[in-house]
């Protein structure tokens, strides 16, 4: 014998009520019906769900535990048909996101906050990674979203631009550069540079900004450089977001290259027909273009 779920919701009643007679009202069922059901689950359970001496319908103490029991299925059951209408009506069970480590977190973080407060029954994964990694991963994952720095195009992909960013050569105040003026590239391959490994299994994308000397430190995030350039361990690009406050200070210092000691780049977020988003999709991606709007007017 299966349990029927439906005896849980029989037995809620019993208790409310305090009698099987009330309760045999309320579900517009014979008394018997319900006394049978009651019996029938006590014989498959093998204990004694109430307490028969009692003038009011009393669950025994295992009856309490088997009725909290049901209420659980209950809530999962009706939870699941919650699920299914919000699925039926166009929301994806899960969105998985590829961001690229260059760019600010705080415009998508501020987004996702947005999309909790619709209470959508969508799941959403945020994976971070650098240069070719970012569509290596959304490809190979087949993820819903990538907001990335360069990418190979194709003719499934959708992009909108996102707001322009600023990448400054930087080193720390105590660094042999901090203080040289128009320095060339040869003296610059003289130091440690400092940059960001990619993420990608192949390891296919150098960054095209790397200035070729032989002293290069791989690092595998923009925490770990921006720690290793206040250190003063080498010299290298940084996104003008992260390193505000640092340059405002003095601990970070604009490095005066000859070839220029900043470029500019403009991020991507990306989708693919190929997987189209649903309803969670679309309206994340208006979310995340708003906060970066309101970002970069500010």
């Amino acid at each position: 014998m299966r349990v029927d779920i439906d005896v849980f919701k029989m037995l809620e009643v019993l208790v409310e009520e305090g009698s099987f007679t009330k309760a045999a009202e309320r579900l517009h069922k014979a008394q018997s019906a319900i006394s049978y059901q009651v019996k029938k689950l006590e014989q498959h359970l093998g204990i004694t769900l109430f307490s028969r001496d009692q003038y009011r319908a009393e669950l025994t103490p295992e009856g309490e535990i088997i009725l909290a029991e049901g209420r659980k299925l209950l809530h999962n059951l009706a939870n699941i048909e919650h699920l299914a209408t919000r699925f039926n009506q166009g929301w994806e069970p899960k969105l998985e996101l590829v961001i690229d480590g260059a760019l600010p977190m705080e415009p998508i973080m501020r987004a996702l906050k947005r999309l909790s407060s619709y209470q959508i029954p969508t799941k959403i994964q945020l994976n971070m990674e650098f240069l070719g990694g970012v569509q290596h991963r959304f490809e190979s994952n087949k993820a819903d979203l990538m907001l990335v720095k360069d990418y190979r195009t194709g003719p499934h992909y959708q992009s909108t631009p996102l707001p322009e960013i600023t990448s400054i050569l930087v080193a720390s105040r105590e660094h042999p550069l901090a203080t040289k003026r128009q320095l060339s590239l040869y003296e610059l391959q003289h130091h440690v540079e400092l940059t960001i490994e990619d993420s990608s299994p192949d390891k296919s994308r150098q960054d095209e900004l790397q200035f070729g000397g032989d002293k290069v430190f791989y690092l595998s995030g923009f925490m770990m450089k921006k720690n290793a350039l206040l250190m003063g361990v080498g010299f290298g690009w940084m996104p003008d977001f992260l390193i505000e406050q640092e340059l405002k200070d003095g601990a970070l210092v604009e490095i005066d290259f000859m070839g220029g000691s900043r470029f500019c780049f403009t991020p991507q977020l990306v989708s693919t027909l190929e997987r189209s988003l649903g309803r969670g999709g679309q309206l994340l991606t208006e979310l995340i273009l708003d906060e970066f709007e309101q970002e970069d007017n500010v």
